[in-house]
């Protein structure tokens, strides 16, 4: 299996949870799982293959859940390539 990438924006909604801290809970999720990651401003983008960071994907989403969110909307994307591709493939240049 190639390793690939896949950006995840969660986007919780709820009424009694500041959203800051229920994203917080997505990404220790993410953390938790192991798998290399890079969170940025806007999304977090993972390193693996596809089956082990979709189950991170439903992981994050439900631990979110799990500390209060209402409903989570989830921006997925994924890059996969079957040589496989990497984080700093895409962005090691811009890096100093």
């Amino acid at each position: 299996m190639p390793v690939i990438n896949v950006g995840l924006q969660i986007l919780p909604v709820s009424k009694e949870k500041d959203t800051y801290d229920l994203v917080d809970k997505a990404i220790e999720a993410i953390q938790d799982s192991g798998v290399k990651h890079e969170v940025d401003a806007l999304e977090t983008v993972m390193e693996g293959e596809l089956d082990e960071l979709l189950e991170v994907v439903k992981q994050a989403i439900y631990a979110t859940v799990e500390a209060g969110a209402d409903e989570v909307a989830a921006e997925v994307k994924i890059h996969y390539r079957p040589q496989g591709t990497s984080i700093e493939e895409k962005v090691g240049k811009y890096r100093k």
